[in-house]
């Protein structure tokens, strides 16, 4: 089965294992499909926004000497 990316419009190729399928597909983009297939039916298609990261915590050591 071969779906294309909503973002770039690329090809992806999706094997057997996808032909009842519920969840997230990864294009070479990046993109994050939310797709729904049966029978190897595309049934639902969706393009999913992409979730922040938080902003990672500085780690400094207590009590380290100053340089």
């Amino acid at each position: 089965m071969r779906i294309n990316c909503l973002a770039c419009g690329h090809k992806v190729t999706l094997d057997d294992a996808y032909d009842n399928f519920e969840g997230p597909v990864k294009c070479l983009c990046g993109a994050m499909l939310e797709i729904r297939t049966e029978d190897a039916m595309l049934k639902g298609i969706m393009l999913v926004e992409p979730r922040p990261r938080p902003a990672p915590e500085s780690k400094r050591m207590e009590g380290a000497a100053a340089t």
